[in-house]
């Protein structure tokens, strides 16, 4: 057990920013969940949507340093194919 007053403030620090990292890590988690739920149904313009705000959340995540940059962008590439490979194909223009 810390002694020092110094080292009981590191404590109190530490366990206020282990609980609001771990807020932070489970948003991060369910806008990414909804996303992938409207991948499964198919529902394009639902997945459009809830890409746009888990992609602000896993960059937020960055700028907060919850999570790695290079995590983010995986995950943010990943997202954005799947949600790409739902769009509906446009006709090719006849010349």
């Amino acid at each position: 057990m810390a002694h020092t007053r110094s080292a009981k403030k590191r404590i109190r620090q530490t366990l206020k920013r282990t609980l609001r990292n771990k807020s932070r890590k489970s948003r991060i988690r369910t806008f990414v969940r909804k996303v992938e739920e409207a991948i499964a149904n198919g529902d394009y313009e639902a997945a459009r949507a809830a890409f746009v705000h888990a992609e602000s959340e896993l960059r937020r995540g960055v700028s907060k340093g919850v999570l790695h940059i290079n995590t983010a962008a995986r995950k943010i590439s990943r997202l954005a194919r799947k949600v790409k490979a739902l769009q509906p194909q446009q006709p090719a223009p006849a010349n």
